[in-house]
């Protein structure tokens, strides 16, 4: 029998053996639980198990329910509702009290009240946040539980004998649950939100599910269950309070006028009763675009200037049509399709920009033809068939274009001009004629000439005027088959106009090369060897190149046709083989043959050329392989190579040349620089061709007197310098010793000078310049004859005998006296 009796606010429910024969009493932990909620006492079915009560446990009722309760051990009663587990405590979570809380009692059968039995508890949180008094049993909560971080606990009560220690009865494991209350909010764990909904969409659209979890015990009560409600963006989103989905609530939400919302979603537990908890989050929808708006060109016409001097496949213009869409709804696509501009421009589409680009498809000629007008059609590239009610998504707008005039270079007739020329041709043959005009309405006259940079041996002259090519130099098809020249056609009225052609000149080939061994031949004859065996093959090439190929033809020279060593036979096939006429060929006779060929070509007139072949006689082994060959085995013989008695003879050669060297650097240092007076200089006369080399000038010419013409030279004069001219004077004072006229030579100097510089084509010969000035009023005075009427000039030339022999024919012509005698002494 169970009985359930109420004492003060406790219900205590002791569980007795059944009264029967023969039954011994079982003993049993009696646990008094701390109360329990009417509600959950409906039906209660006990298990019994050997020598154990099991009961289950829940919290305190009301403090006004007075009603008995009593329950009986007959049939199962129907279980309602919940399903009870018989051996838990509860407490309840986020006990704030001082003092501890108390959660149940233990209790043996065997206590009879002495003292002599003590209750022990193990398992989880034993000690530490529970504790048992081991004298009444009663448990208590030593801190603070939370649910959420931990729902129940294990644990394990046992009696024992307090003076032994054993236990009095077997362990019994139990369950503390910790009772839920409302004390955590909803939270939203993947929020904030982003979603995107097309523009336009109906009402009730699915933007996005938003979800949000309460820590509270789903299983007990209200605190986890959550509903929605949107706190920001009505009118143009709602959201279903059971699942959260967000839709649409407005229809025609345009992105062109505001593409981006801000929504606060709230979710409140309790089922959003009074008390309850609530947390909230953003959700941000966008508005994706969608193709609602067609293209539209912001004029009706445009109008651009284009320079006829523009190339092919140029940008001429780019236009744009506008549309508020945005990415593949915004692509566009261009076309002419109409004006007189069609095969002329072409319109494509810039795929980053979505602009419509004109470009340049042919020449244009401001001559010829001076506007354009083109209409021009941009349609949407992805068009949404949702919106084709709307009307046309395409737009037309027209583009006139005007051709500038530009001062072009003249034009040739034809770009490349080829033209054929015989290597024979005479140096002024005309070769062929270049035109070119001028395209601009001036119709400027034009000048040809050659750039020189492609025709530099000037092997060609062109007339200015009539544009005809000719040679200038005698042409050599094997030296440059193939002249490729540059003619610029230069207007008159404007030469920074200049147009450029090519022509191509091909030189013909005529017979003017006459053929010749193919290759230099050494050829062996072995002593061994028998009447008419080949001892060589040979052949010929020819720098000519006629039309119908090469044809040699081979013989031996009138002197050596009946020799009786060699015989020539021609092979038809542009080869020849040399046989041998008889045997007994004796190295110690004769080491070296030399026979003369004659090769003949085929040309018109035919040219021929005789080559000498060189027969080396030599000792061949039985398969008839050279092993020693004229003079070279007697060499052997003597111990000595060919290559040792080279290289001996090119050291003894080297010797010498150092020898010869080093001697000749000590005379050359012995020789003083200044000559004698008394040794005659007259040999060194400057030459007057001599035009100088720059820095070399230094080493012919003292440089000192052009710096300071003042400078009164000293009478010895320096080998390594060419004496004067002055210097031939016997009798007379060197004019150099009296200053010229240092004005007159600076200005002529500088003035020289300054033309020097200004001359792009000048070489760099300054020195050479300065010595072609023999100042005015030389003391020699002027030697020529050109300003004498006749013989009978009254100038003197008497002191020409003074001179000495060189003047011996001047004295004759112009003494007067007798020259038998001038150079007597």
């Amino acid at each position: 029998m169970v009985h359930i009796c109420r004492t003060s606010q406790t219900f205590v429910l002791e569980l007795h053996p059944s009264p029967s024969v023969g039954t011994p009493p079982i003993p049993s932990i009696i646990i008094h639980s701390f109360g329990f909620y009417q509600s959950q006492i409906t039906a209660l079915h006990l298990p019994v198990r050997r020598g154990v009560g099991l009961f289950p446990g829940a919290t305190s009722l009301p403090k006004d329910s007075a009603r008995p309760f009593k329950y009986s051990m007959g049939a199962p009663l129907q279980r309602h509702k919940r399903n009870w587990v018989w051996n838990q405590f509860f407490v309840l979570e986020e006990y704030t009290g001082d003092d501890p809380l108390y959660v149940g009692k233990l209790h043996s059968d065997v206590d009879k009240g002495e003292g002599n039995v003590k209750y022990v508890l193990n398992g989880e949180g034993a000690t530490s946040i529970f504790t048992i008094d081991e004298n009444t049993g009663d448990i208590h909560a030593t801190k603070r539980l939370d649910r959420e971080e931990q729902a129940y606990y294990t644990l394990r009560a046992q009696a024992r004998d307090r003076a032994t220690n054993l236990p009095v009865e077997p362990e019994s494991e139990f369950v503390i649950k910790v009772q839920d209350i409302n004390d955590n909010e909803p939270k939203f764990l993947d929020g904030p939100y982003n979603a995107q909904v097309p523009e336009m969409s109906p009402v009730g659209t699915s933007v996005v599910e938003v979800k949000a979890t309460d820590a509270d015990d789903p299983t007990y009560g209200n605190s986890a269950r959550v509903v929605y409600s949107i706190l920001e963006g009505q009118p143009y989103f709602s959201v279903e309070p059971k699942t959260g989905i967000v839709r649409t609530a407005l229809p025609n939400m345009d992105r062109e006028a505001r593409d981006q919302y801000l929504l606060v979603i709230q979710a409140k537990d309790m089922v959003g009763q009074m008390g309850g908890l609530s947390g909230t989050t953003s959700v941000t929808v966008m508005l994706t675009d969608v193709n609602d708006n067609p293209p539209r060109f912001s004029r009706k016409s445009y109008q651009f200037a284009v320079p006829e001097s523009l190339p092919v496949a140029s940008v001429v213009a780019k236009i744009k049509a506008l549309d508020s869409d945005i990415g593949p709804n915004a692509e566009m696509d261009y076309r002419i399709i109409e004006g007189d501009g069609l095969g002329v421009f072409r319109v494509t589409p810039d795929k980053d920009t979505q602009e419509g680009v004109i470009t340049l498809q042919k020449n244009l000629d401001f001559e010829t033809k001076s506007s354009y007008t083109l209409k021009i059609e941009a349609s949407n590239r992805n068009i949404d068939p949702r919106f084709l009610s709307q009307g046309p998504f395409s737009d037309t707008s027209m583009v006139r274009l005007t051709v500038e005039n530009v001062d072009e270079p003249p034009v040739f007739s034809s770009m490349l001009s080829k033209m054929v020329i015989s290597e024979a041709a005479k140096v002024g043959t005309i070769i062929g004629t270049v035109s070119a005009i001028d395209p601009d309405s001036t119709n400027s006259p034009i000048r040809y000439s050659i750039d020189r940079n492609t025709d530099l041996e000037r092997f060609f002259n062109i007339d200015s005027t009539t544009g005809v090519i000719s040679t200038a130099k005698p042409l050599d098809r094997e030296v440059n088959a193939v002249h490729n020249i540059t003619i610029l056609a230069t207007e008159s009225m404007d030469p920074s106009q200049v147009g450029k052609g090519v022509a191509l000149i091909s030189v013909m080939d005529i017979n003017d090369n006459a053929p010749v061994f193919a290759l230099e031949y050494e050829t062996f004859l072995c002593e061994s060897a028998a009447p008419g065996q080949v001892i060589e093959t040979i052949s010929a090439v020819d720098r000519d190149e006629p039309p119908t190929g090469h044809r040699f033809f081979f013989s031996l020279t009138p002197e050596t046709a009946g020799n009786m060593n060699f015989t020539l036979r021609d092979n038809k096939d542009n080869t020849a083989s040399v046989l041998t006429k008889r045997s007994g060929f004796q190295r110690r006779e004769q080491v070296m043959y030399r026979l003369p060929v004659l090769i003949v070509d085929s040309g018109m007139p035919a040219l021929s050329s005789t080559n000498t072949l060189s027969i080396r006689v030599c000792d061949c082994d039985p398969d008839g392989t050279p092993l020693s060959c004229g003079t070279e085995a007697f060499m052997l013989s003597a111990g000595l190579s060919t290559g040792a008695l080279i290289a001996i003879l090119a050291c003894i050669i080297t010797l010498l040349v150092l020898v010869l060297l080093i001697v000749t650097m000590r005379r050359r240092k012995k020789e003083p620089l200044i000559l004698d007076e008394d040794r005659d200089v007259r040999e060194n006369i400057v030459r007057y061709d001599d035009e100088g080399g720059g820095e070399e000038d230094t080493e012919a010419f003292d440089m000192v007197t052009l710096r300071n013409l003042n400078v009164v030279r000293d009478s010895k004069t320096r080998r390594d310098v060419t004496p004067e001219v002055s210097t031939l004077y016997c009798s007379r004072p060197p004019p150099y010793k009296i200053a010229p006229d240092n004005g007159i030579f600076r200005e002529f100097i500088w003035d020289r000078l300054k033309d020097a510089d200004v001359d792009p084509s000048a070489p760099p010969y300054d020195s050479l310049q300065t010595y072609a000035f023999e100042g005015s009023g030389s003391m020699a005075e002027s030697l020529s004859s050109l300003d004498s009427l006749s013989t009978d000039s009254e100038q003197n030339y008497d002191y020409l005998s003074d001179w000495g022999p060189r003047f011996r024919k001047l004295a004759d012509l112009y003494g007067h006296g007798d020259s038998s005698n001038i150079f007597s002494s």
